[in-house]
């Protein structure tokens, strides 16, 4: 059977796209699954025009992490110096690492999931080229010295910034959205949530309810489909 694409448009730095991946992968692997996903960028910093504040991140962590607490997540406990305020050069990494020489698909989906894992489990400054490729070697699939050429070669930042304008449609309505054969699409699976105020200015996210079914759903899906 062959192997489906979910083409997954996000953000490294967003909460609520690191906890769709999760299930996702988490499905997968429980089902004995396998899985390909296709990552695209949705740069928030790009969107926003200034860098995702601490603050409102912070907020969603907590709130995430404390309804799911299997994702093992910790708010940032490295120097308050050493915190990213980029996360561009981790999603160019991801984009240059689809490249055949450096791994292909499988490579970039292990190296968004080691990226997250740095940032949201392990405090590390992710907006480091020299993070990013120590990062890299944990990948099993990853070639890091072929992924260390192609960064230094400046790919990869041409597709994010191409991207970017792609999610300027209607189609991508946020981080994350997934797209998968069949014509399934969904933005924030599974999520209710809502803010009680104004980010940033007194409000806070309410996740009023998760439901991780939505992988299975999809998994599915995509066996019928298959």
């Amino acid at each position: 059977m062959p192997v489906p694409v979910i083409t997954v448009w996000s953000d490294i730095g967003c909460p609520w796209a690191t906890l769709a991946l999760h299930t996702l992968h988490a499905a997968a692997h429980r089902r004995g699954r396998e899985i390909s996903v296709d990552h695209r960028a949705f740069p928030l910093e790009l969107f926003n025009r200034q860098p995702t504040p601490k603050d409102i991140l912070d907020s969603e962590i907590v709130t995430i992490a404390a309804h799911r607490p299997e994702l093992g997540w910790r708010l940032w406990g490295g120097r308050e110096s050493h915190y990213p305020v980029t996360t561009l050069p981790a999603l160019e990494a991801v984009q240059a690492a689809k490249a055949a020489e450096v791994g292909g698909l499988r490579a970039a989906d292990e190296l968004d999931t080691a990226l997250r894992t740095a940032f949201y489990t392990d405090s590390r400054c992710i907006s480091m080229h020299s993070v990013i490729l120590d990062i890299a070697e944990q990948c099993e699939h990853l070639d890091t010295d072929a992924l260390a050429d192609a960064l230094a070669a400046g790919r990869g930042r041409a597709e994010v910034f191409q991207q970017w304008r792609t999610a300027q449609g209607p189609q991508i309505q946020g981080s994350p959205h997934l797209f998968a054969p069949g014509g399934h699409a969904a933005h924030n699976p599974g999520v209710s949530y809502a803010w009680t105020g104004k980010p940033g200015q007194g409000g806070f996210p309410r996740l009023d309810h998760y439901d991780p079914s939505w992988a299975d759903s999809l998994l599915d899906a995509l066996t019928a489909t298959g």
